[in-house]
């Protein structure tokens, strides 16, 4: 698996890029960014994009990415999520005000994008891959995902709190290549974090002992407030039986 780092940030600066990322050229999990960091041609060679959650900062450039498909007539970009998310792209995002509605145009018989709802936990193909979306703890519906391929298996957590049964089915994941894990706020943010569901390196290491083999799962940390980056980065420096990482922009990984 070819993993590219588009965004990896819990908010934007002219240094910092909201959650996107590329697997395989293939597949973009989430759409922070999916545009402003990434060239037309590469946009263009996207099946799918995964979308974990109808928060702004993770599906923002899905309308200039929708746009720009049209104009360069390419295939129906498949947008994946839980039946609410695509609900709310639906009614409060393609909906011919916010932003036109991109299944129909440029025609309902060859729209820019079309949607799929996951049935949590349930597998589905897609591009190539086998997905499935495992519900986690959000302020809203949010789902991590599994990506399953014949070499392994990579999970995205999505954005999220202290939660449980992600935890169970990535111990149930043969061949788990990596995880990608939200942390957002340090620890002397930590109610805030509770308010608005994300995790302070405090939470995140007690969810991370969830999993059988913490150390051995490299584990790569997205999703920092630009403001409390450096903060962060130290505390979660410190954490012991964990394999941590904090992700770059343009970062590239074979897993």
């Amino acid at each position: 698996m070819d993993l590219k780092v588009i965004g990896c940030h819990g908010g934007e600066t002219p240094k910092h890029r909201t959650s996107a990322f590329i697997l395989d050229d293939r597949v973009a999990i989430d759409a922070g960014s999916l545009t402003s960091g990434m060239e037309l041609k590469a946009q263009c060679a996207l099946e799918a994009c995964l979308v974990s959650h109808a928060h702004l900062d993770h599906i923002r450039d899905l309308a200039t990415i929708a746009d720009n498909r049209t104009q360069n007539r390419c295939a129906p970009l498949i947008v994946a999520g839980t039946k609410q998310t695509i609900e709310i792209l639906k009614k409060h995002f393609f909906n011919g005000l916010l932003w036109p509605d991109f299944t129909k145009i440029p025609n309902a018989s060859h729209p820019a994008i079309r949607y799929l709802v996951l049935k949590p936990e349930t597998p589905t193909k897609i591009a190539g891959y086998t997905v499935r979306s495992i519900l986690v703890s959000h302020t809203i519906e949010c789902g991590g995902f599994i990506i399953e391929s014949k070499g392994g298996a990579l999970a995205y957590s999505g954005d999220t709190g202290p939660t449980d049964r992600l935890w169970t089915v990535l111990n149930e994941t043969p061949k788990l290549r990596a995880l990608l894990m939200e942390v957002s706020f340090p620890n002397h943010q930590q109610r805030l974090a509770k308010a608005s569901g994300h995790h302070t390196p405090q939470t995140l290491l007690t969810d991370l002992k969830k999993l059988e083999h913490p150390k051995e799962l490299p584990t790569l940390l997205y999703h920092i407030k630009p403001v409390f980056q450096r903060e962060v980065e130290k505390e979660c420096a410190k954490l012991r039986g964990v394999n941590l990482s904090v992700l770059n922009l343009g970062d590239h990984f074979i897993l």
